[in-house]
């Protein structure tokens, strides 16, 4: 299954579900990123999970009060009564939500919590360099923030719009 098919089938995912737990919005430009969404969707058999993928066009992030540039900096979730969350938290939600929390139960004890959250925050800013290093880089310029060639939101919904035939 290759990308395009990947992020269309995750994506109708969220029509098909009328109750879902987290809403993880995920870069569908980041190889990482891409791996643990399908990781994820395996074990999604009963659609606890749904996921919007913010490298689309026609993403949004000011629905949910955000900013390209805070959903492109660190993971950012959904949950279902509006809340957002970010950084490993979202993790610790989605495989709670598939009944996996105890994997990364870790993570959240108060020790380790601030070093497993720093690592991420390492992480994610080098995520797009790291993708880059094994052969998977960024393919069209926006999920890299402050890159040249990103677009701004007002700039991203004028090329949806225009795709859909609007002006």
């Amino acid at each position: 299954m290759n990308r395009t098919q990947l992020v269309k089938e995750l994506d109708s995912r969220e029509v098909a579900t009328t109750h879902w737990y987290l809403k993880v919005l995920y870069d569908g430009q980041c190889p990482f990123c891409l791996l643990e969404v399908r990781w994820l969707g395996r074990w999604n058999s009963l659609g606890y999970l749904v996921f919007e993928d913010i490298s689309d066009p026609a993403f949004d992030p000011g629905k949910y009060g955000l900013t390209h540039e805070q959903v492109m900096g660190t993971l950012h979730g959904v949950l279902s009564n509006g809340r957002i969350i970010r950084g490993v938290e979202v993790f610790r939600q989605a495989y709670r939500g598939l009944g996996l929390g105890w994997l990364l139960a870790p993570t959240g004890w108060p020790v380790l919590r601030p070093l497993f959250d720093g690592a991420y925050r390492l992480f994610a800013r080098h995520r797009v360099r790291l993708g880059a290093l094994i052969g998977r880089g960024c393919q069209n310029g926006t999920c890299a923030v402050g890159h040249p060639s990103t677009q701004s939101l007002k700039d991203r919904s004028k090329a949806a719009n225009a795709r859909k035939g609007k002006t």
